[in-house]
């Protein structure tokens, strides 16, 4: 811990750019900020960022290329392709205005095809560039304690990196650019099938009698426990679903998934099934739900 406070005293003269203050963003630039790092900031809505300044200090901005013009290091936590697309090249983008020398990290889940563009062009503008997609939720966020895996050169991952261990626990260079998105596409894919065969495993013993609180206390402490048994089997029990990570995000992140398996011939069979579960839940409104709301699919099978 002493080290990493050490590497964070020595890049106190870095000012630090965050585009996106949703559930994710929002705590990381607070951890930043905690750390004593100047945090400058950007949201789509301005409310947002306005409260987060009000919390934290620093400065708001009303456009990403204003934000740009003042900071060394801008990192950016948005929903989709198009979402950072926007936020960089588009009209009021970052791309127009961002410093020579500048590093730009991409929290952001986006397809690893966009994530090698954009390497591309920060080269071009003799910028650098790391897609850094992370791990472990809005209570990964909160407490300070995510995964997360990067994509660039090692030159730009140990600077980003030294900042990034203000709100993470693990951090890796997987590769190029691209590489990030591509391991977090390995994560979503396990926790996709992890979720399913769970929501199998409650809906049964519900439906057998038993008393399923005692059933998840004790598989936890076998071969069934995980991440996902620890942190939803008992909410999904209790049909809780109005937190966490929303079907819709987890259907947008499956497609890309799906997408890039056709590219590197890696069948999906159950992942693609599990898709169109997510895709029902869309179309029955619940796309603003927890991913665990899988199990209602199965409730309301025949």
């Amino acid at each position: 811990m002493e080290e990493v406070k050490l590497k964070i005293d020595a890049l106190k003269h870095l000012e630090v750019g965050f585009i996106g203050l949703g559930v994710m963003g929002y705590q990381m630039a607070a951890w930043t900020a905690k750390a004593g790092f100047s945090v400058s900031v950007y949201n789509r809505s301005s409310n947002v960022s306005e409260k987060w300044v009000k919390k934290f200090g620093g400065k708001n901005f009303s456009e990403p290329s204003e934000l740009a013009e003042t900071c060394d290091v801008v990192f950016i936590c948005v929903g989709r392709d198009e979402d950072v697309l926007d936020v960089t090249s588009g009209k009021n983008g970052i791309f127009h205005t961002i410093k020579p020398g500048s590093l730009i990290v991409d929290h952001s889940t986006t397809s690893a095809n966009l994530s090698r563009e954009l390497g591309a062009i920060t080269n071009q503008l003799n910028c650098n560039f790391i897609d850094a997609p992370v791990s472990g939720g809005e209570k990964g966020a909160i407490d300070g304690k995510l995964a997360i895996m990067c994509g660039g050169s090692s030159e730009s991952f140990n600077l980003a990196k030294s900042i990034m261990e203000c709100y993470a626990t693990k951090i890796s260079l997987m590769g190029p650019h691209g590489s990030g998105q591509l391991c977090k596409m390995v994560n979503q894919i396990c926790i996709a099938g992890l979720l399913q065969g769970l929501s199998e495993g409650v809906n049964f013993a519900k439906n057998a009698g038993l008393d399923v609180e005692q059933v998840i206390e004790i598989i936890s402490k076998g071969a069934a426990q995980s991440w996902q048994l620890d942190n939803r089997a008992v909410t999904m029990y209790q049909d809780k679903f109005d937190f966490g990570f929303a079907v819709d995000w987890m259907r947008k992140d499956l497609d890309y998934e799906c997408a890039e398996a056709l590219k590197n011939s890696s069948p999906l069979p159950i992942t693609g099934q599990i898709l169109g579960y997510y895709e029902e839940l869309e179309q029955a409104g619940d796309g603003e739900l927890d991913t665990s709301s899988l199990i209602r699919r199965l409730q309301r099978l025949p």
